[in-house]
This record gives structure tokens, C-alpha cells and sequence, in this order.
């Protein structure tokens, strides 16, 4: 389990610089160090990396490819790069921020400032992040909202993947809890559903909340009956929940599900999600609180 210091990754030919840069960074952060571009962009795609000291003159592949490489990798796109070198000419500092540098250091470095100028791109990529999040997952729920949902799926559906499934989601009788209990009541309920639902799909699954009571799920499952019986699980799990209002009264509410498998001749997410969309209204239409496929 990683612990809550920010990881840095060193790559660098010389052992000297390295050992400099341990002693001055290992004791804040977490420090990994590689020698060669190669093996940076591996430890890249297998590691959560917070922060890259780079060098620009290397063996086999000089800082600025390995640079270029991490920037067209959608893993490591927005991990911040400083060049750290002993090339000063402006025509190489031009180059290092062309192919996405946040920063160039020159060597010798001044240790105070280097920690600083660390420091400074490390609270940089954490404002953005929170930024990312606010934009992408709904304020409420804290799952994804309807616009990157739709960004997601859609890449999703392209795959056009054989197993593919939508399931649209309704708390029952939802206005009702409302209009009796109050917003606050009403509001506890749909975030204890997007907990609920989130804690028990795959890690790669799509789920996100459309809007008031409505939520959606895009996954892959192997077989009919085992994405069947997952999603009738859920139904059960929240069928066996309550919460609280206001004044203390046990609040019990159900959900209904429209589960729909992609067929091959589909040529929009739109048309798996309204596919998914009637077998949620028939649910709905039909006595509430279940799940109704359509294959």
C-alpha cells in the first residue's frame, strides 16, 4: 500500500547526480531511480509516478524523446517533467518546454531552490487534479457525472466488444421520499445507493450518475447469467437498506434496473443506452423494485 508521500522518479546515466538527488529528496518523498530512458518509461507505465527529474543527455534515448514518449502515453500525459541538466544554450531550453517540460534546472542546481521549484510543481499537479475531479465526477455522489460518462462510454463502445452491457438505474419512488422526508433525507438516500453500487462493480466498470434519481453502469461480463445475477444482487443489497431522516424514522427505499446487452449491428451508445432505457421503464412499469434484460 503506498504511503502518502509523493513519488518522484530520477533518471539519470550518472550515478553521481543520482546520489545527490537522493540524499536531497529521500527523505521527504518517495524516490525510484532509473539509468536509461527504456527503463524510465517502463517503471512509468507500471508505477504511480508523481514527479520526473529528467536529463536530456543519455545514452541510447536523450531526455527529450523519453520526454515526447511520456507526453503521448494517456497514463503519463500529466505527470509533471523538469529537466535537469547541464545544458544552459536557449535553443536547448526552447526544445525541453516544446516537448512539455513544467521546468528546466541547470546544473549545478542550487539545492534549496530545486526542493522549491519540487515543491511548486507537485502542488501545481495536485490543484489540477482537483480540478479534473471537480469536473468530471458529480458533486454529490462523488461517481462520474453525465458528461464524462458519456466521454468514457463512448470510447468504450467503439471497442465494440461481443460482452458489453448497459444497465440503467431508478430509485423507486423517489419524489415521494422527498416530498416526505425533506431533501436532506432525500439526498443521504442517493448518495448510500452510489456507494452502495460502486462498491460492488469492477474497478473498470463505468458508473455514473445522470442526474437526480438515475444512475448508469457500462462493463463487460463473460456470460449473460453471471451479469444477471450481479446486478439482481444489487438490487437485493439495496432493497435491504435504510437510512435515517431527520427526526429519526427508519427510511427503507428500492431500486429498478433495464439491463441490455450491445449487439453487433448497433451502431451507436445511444442506442444501447435506450435499449437499456425501456427495460428500466418496463421494470419500473410493472411493479418496481427489479431487474428486466433485454438481450
Amino acid at each position: 500500500m503506498k504511503d502518502n508521500k509523493k513519488t518522484i522518479l530520477i533518471v539519470d546515466d550518472t550515478e553521481t547526480n543520482i546520489d545527490i538527488l537522493l540524499e536531497l529528496l529521500g527523505d521527504e518523498y518517495d524516490v525510484m531511480v532509473s539509468l536509461d530512458g527504456k527503463s524510465a518509461l517502463e517503471i512509468v507505465n507500471e508505477d504511480d509516478i508523481d514527479l520526473i527529474l529528467l536529463d536530456i543527455m543519455m545514452p541510447d534515448m536523450d531526455g527529450y524523446e523519453v520526454c515526447e514518449i511520456l507526453k503521448a502515453n494517456a497514463k503519463s500525459a500529466n505527470i509533471p517533467v523538469i529537466f535537469i541538466t547541464a545544458k544552459t544554450d536557449e535553443a536547448s531550453i526552447e526544445k525541453a518546454y516544446d516537448v512539455g517540460a513544467v521546468d528546466y534546472i541547470t546544473k549545478p542546481f542550487k539545492p534549496r531552490e530545486l526542493l522549491a521549484r519540487v515543491k511548486t510543481q507537485l502542488k501545481v499537479k495536485e490543484l489540477i487534479n482537483n480540478l479534473e475531479f471537480i469536473a468530471s465526477h458529480d458533486s454529490m455522489t462523488g461517481v462520474y457525472n453525465r458528461r464524462k460518462f458519456f466521454e468514457l462510454a463512448n470510447e468504450k463502445f467503439k471497442d465494440k466488444a461481443d460482452d458489453l452491457y448497459a444497465v440503467m438505474i431508478d430509485i423507486d419512488n423517489f419524489k415521494p421520499i422527498n416530498d416526505m422526508y425533506g431533501h436532506p433525507t432525500g439526498d443521504k438516500v442517493i448518495k448510500l445507493v452510489a456507494t452502495t453500487i460502486k462498491n460492488n462493480i469492477r474497478a473498470e466498470a463505468i458508473f455514473a450518475r445522470l442526474g437526480g434519481e438515475e444512475f448508469v453502469i457500462i462493463c463487460n461480463s463473460p456470460s449473460q447469467e453471471l451479469i444477471k445475477s450481479h446486478i439482481e444482487n444489487i438490487r437485493e443489497l439495496i432493497e435491504s437498506l435504510e437510512v435515517l431522516s431527520d427526526d429519526k424514522k427508519s427510511i427503507k427505499f428500492t431500486i429498478s434496473e433495464g439491463l441490455a446487452k450491445a449487439s453487433s449491428d448497433m451502431k451507436s451508445l445511444d442506442e444501447l443506452l435506450k435499449k437499456a432505457d425501456s427495460a428500466l421503464y418496463e421494470a419500473k412499469g410493472s411493479g418496481r423494485n427489479k431487474v428486466v434484460f433485454r438481450d
